[in-house]
């Protein structure tokens, strides 16, 4: 039976979430990821993590889709038994999303369902069907935005949706403390990679204008926050709930 603790890692196959999975097995700690339709990206994710001498596994799952976690909980459980030779997981990263960019007065309603079943109903229920199969002492971190607090016209129904999980993620540390789970939630400022189409990467004009707002004087990058995740899933973070952890670099202070 192997002896390392395991994470759940949702959107896992790139950008932030490849990020957050190699640091975590950086730290030795086994990985379940998941990816929407980018299955050999995640296998790819599979074999570099296998290269530093951790286990890990890919699944697919459409984080918007509540009728569907029932089924992928099973394939959890038979991952678990089958790849680790566990009836449990330890860490939960709820990092999988899609950028959303259209101004408040044009936001259709179907867009605002989309947005919404993908960055704060899913991660509710995937959550809450998650707890049976978390051990006691695990983690859960939630994952936000610096558009809560930096507005960009265009992004107001992205940010209320993290708003929401940024509310949520107090709730669940209040009510998940008795069984001494912790739950933080991080919210990265802007960062060049292929998330929203690679809006912030491709994009030197906006690129200039975020540098230009930045302490650390650069735009983020997917490195810069994966090692924060998991920070959040070590021991020397213990003490550490019910927190949002903004790494913007000081973005617009």
């Amino acid at each position: 039976m192997s002896t390392s603790k395991i994470a759940l890692v949702t959107g896992g196959s790139r950008g932030l979430g490849k990020s957050m999975a190699l640091n975590l097995a950086k730290k030795g700690i086994d990985v379940i990821l998941t990816y929407h339709t980018q299955q050999a990206e995640a296998e790819g994710v599979v074999a570099e993590i296998g290269a530093l001498g951790q286990t890990a596994v890919a699944l697919q799952l459409d984080a918007s889709n509540v009728s569907t976690f029932g089924a992928f909980f099973e394939q959890v459980r038979t991952a678990l038994r089958a790849t680790f030779d566990a009836d449990r997981f330890d860490f939960l990263i709820n990092n999988a999303g899609t950028g959303h960019y259209a101004p408040f007065a044009e936001t259709t309603e179907e867009q605002f369902d989309q947005v919404m079943n993908i960055h704060f109903k899913g991660p509710f229920f995937l959550t809450q069907q998650a707890l049976p199969l978390l051990n006691d002492g695990g983690r859960i971190v939630n994952i936000s935005s610096g558009l809560t607090r930096i507005i960009y016209p265009g992004s107001s129904t992205y940010a209320s949706m993290k708003t929401a999980m940024e509310t949520l993620t107090k709730y669940q540390a209040k009510e998940l403390g008795a069984r001494g789970i912790t739950v933080n939630i991080v919210a990265p400022g802007a960062i060049a990679t292929d998330f929203g189409g690679g809006r912030v990467r491709d994009n030197q004009e906006l690129q200039d204008h975020i540098v230009a707002l930045t302490a650390l004087g650069r735009v983020g990058l997917a490195d810069d926050i994966g090692p924060v995740v998991a920070f959040l899933c070590t021991d020397e973070a213990r003490w550490i709930t019910a927190q949002r952890l903004e790494a913007s670099g000081g973005q617009s202070i």
